[in-house]
């Protein structure tokens, strides 16, 4: 048993989730956790077995970022980096501050290893995170997820976006395009097609700097819906698809909870899973995909490699597994691909679907 399981989890885990997840941010921000590891592993942290990943124009140390909505606020890039992985996706962030919905606001399902969380994008203002973000030199990747107001009419949803964008492009090495929570009040509606189409192509229109820019979708669009974005990212030229952000269903939940908000964390990885499989068979592999939901081993990871992600993002698993969770994961990941036969991660992607 780990440190963190013997003594850090159990203290976490005593907290309310959110006070606890302030509690892990500070953990990072001042060093702890990265001393735990490193003292843990020693020589063997750092994990350097894929080479230079090379998506979309960037070079990523290895497949395995931590997801938007762990370090809404750029606080703790470099820290992260420092355990592990390699890329950060800070946000979601909207242009103006927001508190987010009342409290409490998010949930562990220990039984499940899930979570549930209805935070409605709480976060300092795009503004207030940029500029934290000019004052640091990021050890990883750096990608900003941009989100709308809540007060924002889908209407006006445009504006709001692009204001965040023009900023999050001084310091971004990607920006991501959430129109996915659950949280936001008619948000989703973003994702159907003409909606999402006009948003996307004003914001490349706009894109001077030439920005990698992704969209991240949610788990419960039908196959239809999931065809009709690829055809937009495939004519916008959009750098990638993150899939998937948290769900709406409560299928197979062995806790009984009626909380709203989207649920990460293991009853999500299947489905994640078929998203990322479809994603890939109608965009016959040309479109990076990042794939996120319920990954908490290297098995997992392999598993949405063989489905069609070329990168990776994991939140929930991370809660769960702990301080370790990236070094772990990065280990296992490259032992399997290469027990497989495969040269590289590359090879391993979409080979489950050929």
């Amino acid at each position: 048993m780990s440190f963190y399981d013997s003594i850090i989890r159990r203290i976490l885990f005593q907290l309310s989730a959110e006070t606890a997840h302030e509690f892990g941010i500070h953990t990072l921000q001042y060093g702890l956790a990265t001393e735990i590891v490193q003292k843990q592993f020693a020589k063997r942290f750092e994990c350097n077995e894929f080479g230079d990943l090379k998506r979309f124009g960037l070079t990523f140390k290895n497949p395995l970022g931590m997801a938007a909505g762990f370090d809404k606020n750029g606080i703790v890039v470099n820290q992260l980096a420092a355990i592990g992985f390699g890329f950060v996706e800070v946000g979601t962030v909207t242009f103006k501050p927001q508190k987010g919905n009342d409290k409490p606001r998010l949930f562990r399902l220990p039984q499940d290893k899930a979570l549930i969380n209805r935070l409605g994008f709480n976060n300092e203002g795009t503004s207030a995170v940029i500029e934290r973000l000019k004052k640091i030199n990021p050890k990883c990747v750096l990608g900003v997820n941009i989100g709308k107001n809540k007060d924002v009419p889908n209407e006006e949803a445009i504006e709001n976006y692009l204001s965040s964008f023009n900023l999050a492009c001084e310091v971004a090495d990607y920006i991501t395009v959430n129109v996915s929570s659950p949280n936001t009040p008619n948000l989703r509606e973003l994702q159907k097609a003409e909606s999402l189409d006009e948003l996307l192509k004003t914001l490349q229109d706009n894109n001077l700097k030439k920005i990698p820019l992704l969209v991240k979708i949610a788990p419960d669009l039908s196959e239809s819906e999931i065809e009709a974005i690829v055809d937009i990212a495939l004519k916008l030229n959009l750098a990638g698809i993150i899939a998937t952000n948290t769900t709406i269903s409560r299928e197979n939940l062995q806790t009984k909870i009626e909380e709203t908000g989207g649920l990460s964390g293991k009853p999500l990885t299947k489905r994640s899973t078929e998203v990322i499989s479809t994603i890939y068979k109608y965009s016959k592999g040309k479109i990076p995909i990042i794939g996120v939901g319920g990954i908490f081993t290297a098995e997992d990871a392999f598993e949405k490699i063989c489905a069609g992600a070329s990168l990776l993002q994991a939140y929930t698993g991370f809660i769960y597994q702990g301080f370790s969770f990236a070094r772990d994961v990065n280990f296992g990941l490259a032992k399997i691909i290469k027990e497989k036969g495969f040269k590289n991660l590359d090879e391993a992607v979409g080979s489950g679907l050929k």
